[in-house]
């Protein structure tokens, strides 16, 4: 009798297939699961090398402690516009008081004084070895001592005498300035200037500058030490000028710009006034007056304006591109004495 073990036979493979293949499918989990902590302790150690490698290199560079980040550059230019935007509400303000949203003589902390606010600051251009023509000042028009101080008080009307400092600062010139000012305190000392005839122009700038800085005052005014004021006048015909935020009052004129360098009225720039050699209309170097929103211009932006050979052409190149009021004003003009003039020369 044959025994038929076919079937047997193929029984056998089927078994040993099935046993074989969990196997597989463990070692290949565990060859992954190996790889991929291969992988991540590579990628973690590449990591590590490059932190340890920048930190080495800012080290030695020292950028580490020098370099600026985003953000620091970003609050610099915002502060930058910041200050750019105060600057400009600023004189919003000073336009705004003018127009009458505050009133004309509020009381209020003026600068290192108190009381009231000035209708006018007035600076008188002197210098070393015109103490005889502030001496005439002061007999004339300018009172003095306890008189001097009821003006500004009484009728908001605040008188400097305007000098700048000795090329050799503190020798006798500058102590013989602060001798006379200890007497009669009624000097604006400007620090920041030189004194010089050359530098009148800058002095002129320096004094708006300033004037602006010190004393919160509606109008600020300029006028050399041989001209004599009426006060009660200026103080009049301000008072008409309220409405105007911006205003440039003066004598106003024009005249030949000359390129001579041996003439007494030499223009270094004359060049930059066209074929025809004439300035621009400007007020009189004798006397001119600008309200506080223009002062407050000068004190901002003095680094940046060009003065010429002369202070009345430069505050008048300084006018034209403003949205100014330019006001020829008759009784400023002090050389011609008009009918109800305020000032004249001495």
């Amino acid at each position: 009798m044959q025994i038929r073990e076919g079937p047997a036979r193929r029984q056998a493979p089927s078994a040993a297939g099935a046993l074989r293949s969990p196997m597989s499918a463990m070692m290949l989990a565990m060859f992954a699961t190996m790889a991929s902590f291969y992988v991540a302790g590579r990628l973690w150690q590449d990591a590590q090398n490059r932190l340890h490698l920048i930190k080495e290199l800012d080290r030695r560079t020292g950028q580490g402690q020098s370099a600026i980040s985003v953000d620091d550059t970003l609050k610099v230019v915002a502060c930058r516009q910041q200050g750019k935007r105060l600057a400009s509400l600023e004189m919003e303000l000073a336009a705004a008081k003018h127009k009458g949203f505050v009133g004309k003589y509020t009381p209020e902390t003026n600068g290192t004084h108190s009381g009231k606010k000035p209708l006018i600051v007035i600076g008188i251009m002197s210098s070393f070895g015109r103490k005889n023509y502030r001496d005439a000042v002061r007999k004339s028009w300018l009172p003095t001592g306890s008189m001097l101080k009821k003006l500004e008080e009484e009728k908001g009307i605040v008188v400097r005498f305007v000098v700048g400092r000795s090329a050799n600062r503190g020798d006798t010139f500058d102590r013989e300035i602060d001798d006379e000012n200890r007497s009669t305190k009624d000097f604006l000392i400007l620090d920041d200037h030189i004194e010089s005839d050359e530098e009148l122009p800058k002095k002129t700038k320096s004094f708006f500058a300033n004037a602006a800085e010190t004393f919160n005052a509606a109008f600020y005014a300029k006028v050399n030490d041989d001209i004599y004021i009426n006060v009660d006048t200026l103080s009049a015909m301000l008072e008409t000028h309220w409405d105007r935020p911006r205003v440039y009052i003066g004598c106003m004129k024009s005249g030949e710009v000359f390129s001579d360098l041996t003439h007494k009225w030499y223009e270094s720039d004359w060049w930059k006034f066209g074929d025809g050699k004439s300035y621009f209309r400007h007020a009189s170097g004798e006397m001119f007056v600008i309200s506080r929103a223009i002062a407050q211009f000068i004190s901002i932006n003095k680094s940046a304006l060009r003065t010429y050979a002369h202070d009345d052409v430069s505050v008048g190149s300084w006018m034209i591109g403003l949205a100014v009021n330019h006001v020829n004003e008759a009784k400023l003009c002090c050389s011609s004495w008009p009918s109800g003039a305020l000032c004249s020369a001495l």
